[in-house]
């Protein structure tokens, strides 16, 4: 990723790393900078373990959670909180801005896991987002176009394409070795080809597929003033889940596109991103995993309940898989 060039090493000096011998090391007395900075980074790891876990077991546990939209955010809890069990510890060890001086297996293998995760969580998005489409725009075929088994299909496919992707910029990374300067192949898988098909793509079907269904809710609104037509309206559970997921789709964007813009044209360009920012536009993008959670703590009533059953430890003392949650 060239986004930094050497020279810049001492003038935009991480807090965790120091020069030793023209080298980009971790220090040996980390600053009081560099201790806050690992808490701080840990904290957020285990927040987002926690939280990711909480969506997961209260899916799991509760029989009312049993239907396709949250099979699809059952899969996207799992990835975010895989980012909080892998990416977040080994982008702790390996900082993103020493990976780019000193880009090593061990980077390589901390960006695949990186590059796997987050296109794994903009895929389950982008199925989410079709799931939400067939509920408000087709309602009367929802039910028989999203059914468990095409979920399940869906989130097979996620997670297939998204390891294709992270193998593939990996296998270019280790061939780009052989090359004295960055290779072509490289640069294009990347800081093109790769935010291409894992944001970019994704991004843009999510995108117009909210807008039509923003268009069809807005018509539905029209009609229901003036006919009583069934099929027309639709329901408030669905409008709220689709509210719900547009804002996880919005929080995405906020977390995600300003990196993604830094990678794909900065490269091509003379301008020189501090090391500072790189590492805020990282770190930006890893605690999207984390809010996630929040959000559908935040709008979904059943989740709330879920939730505080779970940390009050109720479960532990009867049976509540067929409880109503309100």
């Amino acid at each position: 990723m060239a986004i930094a060039n050497r020279s810049d090493v001492v003038i935009d000096m991480h807090p965790c790393y120091q020069i030793d011998n023209f080298s980009y090391v971790l220090t040996s007395e980390p600053s009081v900078g560099c201790v806050c900075l690992y808490i701080f980074l840990a904290l957020l790891s285990v927040v987002t373990i926690c939280g990711n876990l909480l969506v997961m077991i209260t899916i799991f546990y509760f029989k009312q959670l049993h239907i396709p939209t949250n099979y699809l955010i059952l899969s996207l809890a799992v990835a975010d909180m895989l980012v909080g069990i892998i990416v977040f510890p080994l982008s702790m060890a390996f900082l993103l801005s020493s990976c780019i001086y000193h880009e090593d297996l061990l980077c390589k293998i901390r960006g695949s896991f990186d590059i796997s995760l987050s296109t794994c969580s903009i895929l389950n998005l982008c199925c989410i987002a079709i799931d939400r489409y067939y509920a408000v725009c087709q309602p009367l075929t929802y039910r028989a176009k999203m059914n468990h088994c095409v979920v399940a299909i869906m989130i097979l496919i996620n997670w297939g394409v998204s390891a294709l992707i992270a193998i593939g910029v990996m296998i270019s990374g280790l061939q780009s070795e052989n090359c004295e300067e960055k290779c072509l192949i490289d640069v294009l898988m990347e800081n093109t080809i790769g935010p291409l098909l894992s944001f970019y793509l994704p991004v843009v079907i999510m995108l117009c597929i909210y807008l039509k269904i923003l268009l069809v809710a807005l018509r539905h609104a029209r009609s229901i003033q003036t006919s009583t037509r069934p099929g027309l309206v639709v329901s408030k559970v669905e409008r709220k889940a689709t509210k719900t997921l547009a804002t996880v789709l919005g929080v995405f964007l906020i977390c995600w596109t300003p990196f993604f813009l830094c990678i794909t044209f900065l490269p091509f360009s003379d301008v020189v991103v501090p090391v500072p920012v790189i590492e805020t536009l990282n770190w930006l993008t890893l605690s999207n995993s984390m809010l996630n959670p929040f959000i559908y703590a935040f709008f979904y009533s059943w989740f709330r309940s879920g939730f505080r059953m779970i940390i009050s430890g109720k479960l532990f003392l009867c049976d509540y898989t067929n409880s109503a949650l309100l």
